[in-house]
């Protein structure tokens, strides 16, 4: 086979972490990055990217896991400008951004884009729906004819608008069915992770 590069609980209305309170490190680059593993799954020669963002280091987790199971380019979504690292000041600069539909500023390139045939997505909820680092990127490429995999992070939300939201902004792609992690529940998930991904059909 070819090998391929590659939060506390609130209500359901409310901005919902899917991170608890470890914290990401600070990323060296956002260029892919290699995960290959003898225990990834056969993907039928498709070229896989899997992406994220993550404030907290859950969805960073889930990101990973996946990444070495299918033999996918990883690749973050690191916003110009970071969040702040306390949780209050957090959702309160996001529910702002949220409600004024802000595209926060990335960092992140990926130049041979075109070159994926399937990409996963995924973020935690951010008051129901898709970080703005996330609105942004996904605003930034064209994802006709890909197959998009998302996964999805949360602090007790559930998934909420973040699916709905996720398929309206590419209209023009095929969605297999979403993965969903509470964040204290990501580490220990490897078995879910697994069926999911034995699930797909790409």
């Amino acid at each position: 086979m070819k090998k391929i590069l590659t939060l506390a609980l609130l209500p359901t209305l409310m901005f919902t972490f899917g991170c608890g309170n470890q914290k990401d490190a600070a990323p060296t680059a956002a260029a892919p990055t290699s995960t290959s593993t003898a225990e990834a799954a056969p993907t039928a020669g498709k070229k896989i990217l899997v992406t994220y963002y993550s404030w907290g280091g859950n969805t960073k987790y889930v990101a990973e896991e996946v990444a070495k199971k299918v033999n996918g380019d990883l690749v973050e979504i690191i916003p110009t400008t970071p969040y702040p690292t306390d949780y209050r000041a957090c959702t309160e600069q996001a529910k702002t951004e949220i409600n004024n539909n802000f595209k926060a500023p990335i960092n992140t390139k990926i130049d041979n884009f075109n070159d994926y045939d399937v990409v996963f997505i995924g973020y935690p909820n951010w008051w129901g729906t898709m970080p703005p680092p996330i609105a942004t990127f996904i605003g930034s490429y064209n994802f006709t004819g890909k197959t998009i995999v998302p996964f999805y992070t949360h602090g007790g939300g559930g998934v909420q608008r973040c699916d709905s939201d996720l398929k309206r902004n590419i209209p023009n792609a095929k969605f297999e069915n979403y993965l969903l992690l509470s964040g204290s529940s990501v580490r220990s998930s490897d078995r879910e992770i697994t069926s999911w991904i034995d699930g797909l059909k790409f």
